[in-house]
C-alpha cells in the first residue's frame, strides 16, 4: 500500500482556441476535462445544491447542457463531504456523468454579508456576519448556526472531494459602490488567496482538476488590470472575472471587459462569473468571453417569465437589437392563447404543451408549471450560445 500521496500529473491540451472571429475578440474554443469536452462559448445551468431547480439530472441532459456549476459553500453544509465522498464523488451522487464546475463559496459569503448589512436579518441571524482575515472566511452555518471557517485550502480541499472538473479559487467579492482602498485590499487578498490555491491544488490533487482564478478589483481600471496581469503570472487552467453581476450598470461591466479581456493569456478559458442577460452574454462573447453561468433562466421560470427568440435560427444575427422577447405567462392575454411559446423551439415544452395551459398551471399554482418552463428557458440559453458559436464560425458575430 502506497503511504504518500502521487500528485495528478497530465500532458494533455487543456484549451484549444479553435476560431477567432474577425469582426470581435468573439472565439470558438474547446474546453477538455476527464468528464468531457465542452464547446464554447457556452452557459453553465446552476445547480447550487446538486439540483437544477424542479428538473432531474436526465431532463437537463435531454437540453443538451454541455456543463453545469454547483457550490461549494452550500454543499459542505449540507449534504456535506463524508455523504458526497461515500457516494463516489458529486458527479455519481447527483447521477450526473458530464463536466461540472463548482463555484467557492467567496460570492455565498459576500451575499450573506449584504443581507447583514442591510438589515435583512434577526438579531439572532446576525450572528452569521462574515469576518474576512488573511487566513480565510468566518462566519455561521445559516443550517445549524454553527461557526465555519473557510480558508482558500479548505475550499480546494472541499472540491477536490466533491471531484469537479473544474475548482474555483476563493475570493472576497466586494459591494458595490466601494471606496478605492477597500477595493484594493479585497483585490490583493483574492490573489494571495489564489496562490494559496494552486500550491495546495497541485500538491493533494490524484486526478484532472482544473483551478480557475478570479479577477476582481470592483469598477477601478487600475485595480482590474493589476488583478489580472499578477493572476496571469501565476499561471491558471483559466482566468474568471467576478464581482460584476452585483448591481453596476451595465456600461461598467462592459468597459471592466474592454481593459481586462486583452490582458488575459489567450490560450485559456475566460469566465464572466454571474452573467447574464440573453444580451449581455451577446456582448460580453464579441468582447472575447468563452463561459458563463446564471440563475436568470431558472428562477425567471418559477415566477412565470419566459424567453422567446424573435426570428428563425437560420435567419438570427444575436447582436442585433431586440432579438429576443419576453413573454410572462400569467398576463390574460394567454388565457385562450393555444400556441407552444415558441413555434421554432423543439424543446419538451413547447413540443407538448399551449400557453394557455401554462397560465393555467402558473394561475393555480401547479408545480408543474415551474419545471416547464424552467425546461424551455434553459433550451432558450442553450439554444443561444449554440447559435453564438454557429455565427462565430461563419464569420457573422
Amino acid at each position: 500500500m502506497n503511504l504518500f500521496k502521487i500528485p495528478f500529473q497530465h500532458h494533455m491540451t487543456q484549451f484549444q482556441l479553435i476560431k477567432k472571429s474577425k469582426k470581435s475578440r468573439a472565439r470558438l474554443s474547446l474546453l477538455k476535462t476527464s468528464h468531457g469536452d465542452i464547446e464554447g462559448p457556452f452557459f453553465m445551468p446552476i445547480a447550487t445544491k446538486g439540483a437544477i431547480k424542479n428538473l432531474t439530472s436526465e431532463e437537463v441532459k435531454s437540453l443538451k447542457s454541455q456543463i453545469i456549476l454547483s457550490n461549494t459553500y452550500h454543499l459542505m453544509l449540507r449534504p456535506g463531504t463524508t455523504v458526497i465522498k461515500k457516494a463516489g464523488g458529486l458527479h455519481k451522487f447527483i447521477n450526473w456523468n458530464s463536466p461540472i464546475l463548482t463555484d467557492s463559496g467567496g460570492f455565498q459569503a459576500y451575499s450573506l454579508g449584504e443581507r447583514v448589512r442591510n438589515n435583512l436579518l434577526t438579531k439572532e441571524q446576525k450572528l452569521s456576519e462574515v469576518k474576512f482575515s488573511e487566513e480565510g472566511i468566518e462566519f455561521y452555518s445559516e443550517v445549524d448556526g454553527k461557526k465555519i471557517f473557510l480558508s482558500p485550502e479548505k475550499a480546494v480541499e472541499i472540491q477536490i472531494i466533491l471531484g469537479s472538473d473544474v475548482i474555483m479559487v476563493l475570493d472576497q467579492c466586494v459591494a458595490l459602490p466601494c471606496d478605492y482602498k477597500k477595493t484594493k485590499q479585497a483585490m490583493e487578498l483574492t490573489t494571495r488567496w489564489a496562490k494559496r490555491s494552486q500550491e495546495y491544488l497541485l500538491k493533494n490533487k490524484t486526478k484532472d482538476q482544473k483551478l480557475f482564478c478570479i479577477v476582481q478589483g470592483g469598477t477601478y481600471k487600475r485595480l482590474r488590470l493589476q488583478s489580472a496581469k499578477d493572476l496571469a503570472k501565476i499561471n491558471f487552467d483559466g482566468y474568471a472575472i467576478g464581482g460584476l453581476a452585483v448591481g453596476e450598470p451595465r456600461k461598467k461591466m462592459l468597459e471592466v471587459l474592454d481593459c481586462v479581456v486583452p490582458i488575459l493569456p489567450e490560450n485559456k478559458s475566460h469566465y464572466l462569473m454571474g452573467v447574464g442577460k440573453p444580451e449581455e452574454i451577446v456582448e460580453a462573447v464579441k468582447r472575447g468571453i468563452d463561459m458563463f453561468d446564471c440563475v436568470i433562466p431558472t428562477r425567471n421560470a418559477r415566477h412565470g417569465t419566459l424567453y422567446k427568440f424573435k426570428v428563425k435560427s437560420l435567419k438570427l444575427k444575436v447582436d442585433e437589437k431586440d432579438f429576443y422577447e419576453i413573454i410572462r405567462i400569467t398576463n390574460s392575454q394567454f388565457e385562450f392563447d393555444l400556441q407552444p411559446i415558441d413555434l421554432n423551439c423543439d424543446c419538451y415544452t413547447c413540443q407538448n404543451y399551449s400557453r394557455a395551459y401554462l397560465r393555467h398551471l402558473f394561475m393555480t399554482n401547479e408545480s408543474l408549471g415551474f419545471r416547464l418552463v424552467t425546461i424551455h428557458n434553459l433550451a432558450f440559453y442553450l439554444g443561444l450560445m449554440e447559435r453564438i458559436r454557429k455565427e462565430i464560425k461563419e464569420g457573422v458575430l
